[in-house]
């Protein structure tokens, strides 16, 4: 199985101007390492909010600006706000692809076994409506990611990975930054 890092990087290799709403603490860092940009939203503070973010900026701006937002979310965060899910099947924004790393552990506090041992998650977006699919392959992953760029749906992507925190440095923009630049771009599109 493939880190969440090692998903992120080729992530980033197909993303161009996409919206990128990030899930709280380690995944906003690794983010950050492999490709800071405006265009990225590092969630800092607000574990299982990123989805919930990720869909008022679809239904929003995004909407309105013709750009696809990718929300990066993990599944102790998911987990943490499944009203979320049930939100996104109930208003399916043309414009959304919600990526769940599951690596079945709370990554950023120690990774601690979630429940999603015993969980499926696809299986949970597709009782909320979401068109989901669970990849654990590059190979299907990379195609995934080449096909959804384009995509008009709300599409839910569970990817599983193993535990694993790559070691880079912390985030140096103060929060009040991050929303501002971020603003900035979503207004400039």
């Amino acid at each position: 199985m493939l880190t969440r890092y090692q998903v992120l990087k080729i992530l980033m290799e197909y993303v161009t101007d996409e919206y990128i709403i990030s899930n709280i603490g380690i995944p906003s860092k690794e983010l950050h390492d492999i490709n800071d940009r405006s265009e990225n939203f590092y969630m800092l503070g607000s574990m299982g909010l990123a989805s919930s973010i990720g869909l008022g900026l679809a239904l929003g701006k995004a909407y309105e600006n013709d750009k696809k937002t990718i929300v990066i979310d993990g599944d102790g965060s998911v987990l943490m706000n499944m009203g979320s899910l049930s939100t996104i099947g109930y208003t399916k924004p043309k414009n959304m692809l919600l990526i769940i790393i599951d690596n079945c552990a709370y990554g950023s506090t120690g990774n601690q076994s979630t429940q999603c041992i015993s969980t499926d998650l696809e299986m949970v977006a597709k009782g909320c409506k979401i068109d989901a699919k669970t990849l654990v392959k590059e190979k299907e992953i990379r195609k995934m990611f080449s096909e959804l760029m384009n995509e008009k749906e709300t599409k839910a992507l569970v990817i599983k990975t193993r535990p694993h925190n790559e070691k880079v440095k912390n985030i140096e923009l103060e929060p009040v930054v991050i929303k501002e630049r971020f603003m900035g771009a979503v207004a400039n599109k």
